[in-house]
């Protein structure tokens, strides 16, 4: 979603268009919970398997965010735009 549309007031949109908007924003959350869910829960049962996994997951994780941060810094900075960590491998 753009910035536009994010500051643009529910009242200055279509009723259908803001019910729209709506609906979508509570879909995205409910399956934001259920993500949640299923990555928790996998973690759980990987944990019970393999002692330490949720350590050793969370640690590269926080890696991986550093390393994500650091490069989209670099390009920011010289310019050269941004482009997701996916699709450098």
């Amino acid at each position: 979603m753009t910035n536009s549309a994010q500051s643009t007031p529910m009242s200055s949109m279509p009723p259908e268009l803001a019910e729209h908007l709506a609906d979508l924003r509570q879909k995205d959350q409910v399956l934001h919970d259920i993500l949640a869910v299923d990555v928790w829960a996998l973690a759980k049962t990987m944990d019970e398997f393999q002692p330490g996994f949720w350590a050793a997951f969370m640690k590269n994780r926080a890696e991986a965010t550093r390393r994500f941060i650091e490069a989209r810094n670099q390009q920011t900075r010289h310019g050269t735009g941004i482009r997701h960590p996916f699709f450098d491998l």
